[in-house]
């Protein structure tokens, strides 16, 4: 399981460098292989489409069950929202003796948070609004458990084509517990050729562009913006002296 981070290559690690160049065969989704082509040069590769993680997997642990060096290549990190968790369960059906390693990247919110400043300093909570695996019921209860307790809150998932309803549900959870001016940071295929970074606030979440290749970070009480950045005090400023003495 190979994490290579954001998208770029200058921030994939070496060992997940190295893993993709000792591999017989690399086998991925059609969109993360597209951007690595200088990596699968002379390489066998099997890509796929989306919705097809499962057929990935057995096909993965198959070829590794053959006696095959396997890199599954998943965007961001292999067990953050990714396939780490699925590939053991593949293995554990039909491979139990295939070794699995996890070899991490560098995950979205990771990557977000670097391009909106400092919004990650203090405790925070990620959450996927994609349904397709989680009933929405059990999402708005963690939305609601994350707005109350004040984390910051990273929105994984939060709108596509067909949902868009997540994202409106969220920003009306938040709001009950946020003052409307809470910034909002979005940031839209990080470290990419079209990356876009966006700051907004809670009251105006609504009105942004999100998709699929969004992260939305939406700031606690002590959140704030400074020359187009976000802060979340960790709290070091009621303890010490930061300025000159």
């Amino acid at each position: 399981m190979v994490g290579t981070g954001p998208g770029s290559i200058e921030h994939i690690t070496p060992r997940a460098v190295r893993a993709i160049a000792d591999a017989d065969i690399v086998v991925g989704y059609k969109t993360y292989l597209e951007l690595i082509p200088e990596l699968l040069k002379d390489k066998e590769v099997l890509s796929s489409q989306m919705m097809q993680e499962v057929e990935r997997c057995r096909r993965a642990v198959t070829l590794a069950a053959d006696g095959k060096q396997v890199a599954l290549i998943c965007g961001g990190d292999p067990g953050i929202y990714a396939m780490a968790g699925l590939t053991y369960e593949v293995v554990m059906e039909i491979a139990p003796t295939v070794k699995v390693e996890i070899i991490p990247g560098l995950a979205a919110l990771n990557s977000c948070a670097a391009r909106l400043g400092a919004p990650l300093m203090h405790d925070f909570a990620a959450i996927s609004l994609s349904d397709l695996l989680t009933p929405m019921e059990l999402i708005e209860k963690r939305l609601e458990a994350a707005a109350m307790a004040d984390f910051v809150m990273v929105i994984y998932n939060p709108k596509s084509k067909k949902r868009t309803s997540q994202l409106l549900k969220a920003q009306e959870i938040a709001l009950k517990y946020r003052k409307p001016e809470t910034p909002v940071g979005i940031v839209t295929a990080a470290t990419r050729a079209n990356e876009t970074i966006a700051l907004t606030t809670l009251a105006q979440l609504h009105q942004a562009e999100v998709g699929m290749q969004s992260t939305v970070i939406i700031g606690n009480s002590t959140t704030y913006t400074w020359q187009g950045v976000m802060i979340t005090p960790r709290g070091y400023h009621t303890k010490y002296t930061l300025g000159k003495e």
